[in-house]
């Protein structure tokens, strides 16, 4: 077999490389990628029928988590009667000290408790204030079935045994979700701007009155819309008959204002 001397590819007359030469290097690497380039360019697939959603369609199904039983709206409305509902409510005072104030309010008279102040809530504290709260409630316990809280630290399982001692069953509410329990926010939203926003507090001493005294006009004498414009304490009480042609409004103040 005789030997054959390489050429060197072919150029153009000014010395460049003839364009027709293929370079087996380019031409390998193009090669490669032309058959990626080619599956990503295919048209996509039209979703298949049999998808989950159709089959409990064609089923007559639903396909939303919860399927049978009453939503979360509905529950509080139906056993509003025995639930009360139980968070923390912070103040800084004027010497840039924080004070914890435990707030419960029942359902369906919106009847708020004082259940404790302290400038530590911790374990052993709000336990404590769990048993004050019982028995302010004294015999009524017994109609009461739910707690409303949130996930807080302060609420250790301490503070749940208490309560499921006493027949409650704790009802956690999901976290950053405030319209789960819209009653409670809105109470405490009330009490900041009707409260702190408008007095300089000193110290606890003087936040204990100060609330005291507010919650005494919140239970008896300020109206509710859900109530029909009665307060907590009339709630299960028919609307008085008031001829205001011959009704004289009064004005009483309440924290010197």
């Amino acid at each position: 077999m005789g030997l054959h001397k390489p050429t060197a590819p072919r150029t153009a007359v000014d010395g460049r490389r003839d364009p027709e030469t293929r370079d087996p290097h380019r031409n390998r690497e193009s090669d490669v990628g032309a058959p990626a380039r080619a599956r990503r360019a295919r048209p996509a697939r039209p979703p298949d029928r049999r998808t989950v959603w159709q089959i409990l369609h064609d089923a007559g199904i639903d396909p939303a988590p919860r399927r049978a039983g009453p939503t979360w709206k509905q529950f509080l409305a139906a056993q509003a009667r025995g639930i009360p509902a139980a968070d923390f409510v912070h103040v800084d005072t004027v010497l840039l000290r924080r004070i914890y104030v435990l707030i419960v309010i029942e359902h369906d008279t919106r009847q708020v408790h004082l259940a404790g102040i302290t400038a530590h809530p911790d374990g052993a504290w709000t336990t404590q204030a769990a048993r004050n709260f019982l028995m302010d409630l004294g015999q009524r316990p017994a109609s009461v079935r739910f707690l409303i809280r949130d996930r807080a630290g302060q609420f250790t399982d301490s503070f749940d045994a208490v309560f499921t001692a006493a027949g409650f069953r704790i009802l956690a509410s999901p976290p950053q979700a405030p319209r789960a329990n819209a009653i409670r926010e809105r109470m405490i939203g009330t009490l900041r701007r009707e409260v702190p926003d408008r007095l300089v507090i000193v110290n606890e001493h003087h936040l204990r009155e100060a609330l005291t005294e507010y919650l005494r006009h919140y239970n008896t004498a300020r109206p509710h819309r859900a109530l029909d414009q009665l307060a907590p304490a009339q709630a299960h009480s028919l609307p008085p008959e008031i001829n205001l042609a011959e009704h004289q409004i009064r004005r009483e103040q309440v924290l010197g204002g």
